[in-house]
């Protein structure tokens, strides 16, 4: 298909709003605490980490959708609870409009969604040719009705992420990492889905490999039609690849935003930090602010909105009331200063 082809097609498909997945105030606690035996000795309770704590977003099909913010902001649980390695403590998750633990129950369903994770060298079985690495879900989704069929899937797909099927006879480690990170793409394609979560797909490789990585993933989702929920720390990264763009603060969405919108009218402070530690390659020599103080920890929270010990903006209303996402502009924003207009 030429490249003009793809174009239109990726267009047509993203003319499709209907929501691949949607995600519903939902939220996943983990009982951190220590043993019963301790706790009493201690006089202390249970404690709770809010690694995600009431979030919505969808996502259209054919687009993509990323998950932005620093170490522990909850983006790799909410990765997990897309394809039902995790149950929600509450909310509900939809899969093309059905809830997700049903999904999972059919196998047909199951496998229209697959996961790319992030350490392509802790992801592979080290085993395992890789030819059986791909044919894996194959065999497991019963899509091949013989051996010669599922070689020549396995060819195929290695020659779609830009490897030799002769590579199927090899091992994982005789790879570099941007090569294993193609077998894992091509790993979960294998089951032809129409969903697939890249949890920080690029953040164990170099630079030059990452720009790789990226624009086959591009390719593929104007090739096949797939919907993409990417998550990352880098906000370069998801630049290229992102339709919309969330950002994510101690278990909480802030800012959920088009791609392009984000990066030339950031709304939320938290949002116009993260900017601020993009590396200026024009040397514009602009003064820069960077976001100061450290991440609150998730067990305990602060009150109001959670970004107030750090945020220049912030007021009374905002160390005593949460706020909650309202729309502004095609952005959405959870923030008080932006209600009232300060800053």
């Amino acid at each position: 298909m030429s490249a003009a082809a793809e174009a239109r097609l990726a267009e047509a498909r993203r003319a499709d709003l209907t929501p691949m997945l949607e995600v519903e105030e939902v939220a996943r606690y983990f009982d951190v605490s220590r043993p019963l035996l301790q706790r009493l000795m201690a006089r202390e309770g249970r404690r709770i980490l809010r690694a995600v704590d009431g979030i919505s977003f969808a996502i259209p099909k054919g687009t993509t959708l990323s998950l932005v913010g620093e170490s522990g902001c909850g983006k790799s649980t909410v990765a997990r609870l897309a394809v039902g390695l995790y149950p929600t403590t509450r909310g509900r998750v939809l899969f093309d409009g059905q809830d997700l633990a049903r999904a999972r129950a059919d196998s047909a369903q199951r496998s229209r969604m697959q996961m790319i994770f992030q350490d392509p060298y802790a992801s592979l079985n080290p085993r395992w040719r890789v030819a059986d690495i791909i044919a894996e879900p194959i065999r497991a989704f019963g899509l091949a009705p013989s051996r010669v069929q599922e070689a020549a899937r396995v060819a195929e797909l290695l020659t779609q992420v830009g490897l030799s099927p002769l590579d199927g006879a090899k091992f994982p480690h005789e790879f570099s990492g941007g090569q294993r990170q193609r077998i894992s793409i091509a790993r979960a394609l294998s089951s032809n889905p129409e969903f697939l979560v890249c949890d920080e797909p690029t953040s164990a490789l170099d630079v030059s490999v990452q720009a790789q990585i990226l624009n086959l993933m591009k390719k593929l989702q104007a090739r096949l039609g797939l919907t993409f929920l990417f998550i990352s720390h880098n906000l370069a990264v998801v630049r290229q690849v992102s339709d919309r763009i969330g950002v994510m603060y101690l278990g909480k969405l802030v800012e959920l935003a088009p791609a392009e919108t984000l990066f030339t009218t950031p709304r939320h402070p938290y949002t116009r930090a993260l900017m601020e530690a993009i590396p200026d390659l024009g040397m514009t020599g602009r003064v820069r602010t960077p976001v100061g103080g450290e991440v609150p920890s998730p067990i305990s929270p602060p009150s109001g909105c959670a970004f107030h010990p750090r945020c220049p903006l912030a007021n009374d209303r905002c160390r005593a009331e949460a706020p909650v996402m309202r729309a502004a502009g095609d952005a959405q924003v959870a923030c008080h200063a932006v209600d009232e207009g300060r800053g």
